[in-house]
């Protein structure tokens, strides 16, 4: 997004109270504020379950998160920075607590403002009911001017489902 925007075309992401967080996640001294920083662009969205569930400081099994509004779809979250970002390390959290289903995320980076993006991870995880239901990823990257961000999420690789997140945190 070039220019002045209206007020209809901001993100709900850019409008979201910031105090819940304040009180249920004080952020590492590095954590990289996503919402004061960025646009984060999606796929696709539950209401119920809004890509702001990502960023709320709610996490761990049981948390919030963020639901596709299609099953069986390849889904992608990006997150599109106002300027050049390092960023050094990547968390996430995945939360499959009804289906037995392996679902991939791959991340990507770009530093040309999306021109080109760099695959840095793919990670697969297996979910069953019975046994492992929830994931959180860490991963250390060495970004020194990342302008955009991707996740390409697909539910599917084994068994069906919806792609799902249940947070997403950027450290500096």
């Amino acid at each position: 997004m070039h220019g002045m925007t209206s007020d209809a075309s901001l993100s709900r992401l850019r409008k979201r109270a910031l105090e819940a967080d304040a009180a249920t996640s004080p952020g590492a001294a590095d954590e990289i504020d996503i919402a004061g920083c960025a646009t984060i662009a999606y796929s696709s969205e539950m209401p119920a379950h809004p890509v702001e569930h990502l960023l709320d400081g709610r996490s761990g099994p049981g948390g919030t998160r963020w639901i596709s509004a299609r099953p069986d779809v390849i889904e992608q979250i990006i997150v599109e920075f106002d300027q050049p970002q390092a960023i050094a390390r990547l968390v996430y959290e995945v939360e499959e607590a009804v289906r037995e289903r392996t679902q991939e995320i791959r991340v990507e980076a770009s530093e040309d403002r999306g021109r080109r993006y760099r695959q840095i991870l793919v990670q697969e995880y297996t979910f069953s009911p019975g046994g492992a239901t929830y994931q959180r990823e860490e991963q250390r990257l060495n970004l020194l001017q990342a302008s955009h961000l991707r996740l390409t999420i697909v539910p599917n690789k084994n068994g069906s489902g919806t792609a799902t997140l249940s947070a997403l945190r950027l450290f500096a």
